[in-house]
């Protein structure tokens, strides 16, 4: 994804789950495009549930990835451009 929507969210009540979800709505309105790749922090992934420690089956396709690169409280999300060519 080279080019996506960076959203803050450092609400204490909110679930990152719920977080990104709320993300990827805003994200479909805005643009018109359902979002399926988001990238946050490392240290904001739960250390359960394998992978990425987030539920799949609640995040509507979108895929959570972890990157140094994103600060805390801090979502880059948007539109993986490579998925289509998998």
């Amino acid at each position: 994804m080279d080019i996506g929507m960076l959203w803050f969210d450092n609400d204490p009540k909110t679930d990152i789950v719920d977080k990104i979800i709320r993300a990827a709505a805003y994200y479909h309105r805005k643009y018109g495009k359902t979002p399926d790749l988001c990238f946050i922090h490392p240290t904001m992934i739960p250390a359960a549930n394998g992978d990425s420690g987030l539920p799949r089956e609640k995040l509507a396709n979108v895929e959570v990835r972890a990157s140094k690169s994103i600060r805390p409280n801090y979502f880059w999300i948007g539109v993986n451009e490579k998925a289509g060519d998998l």
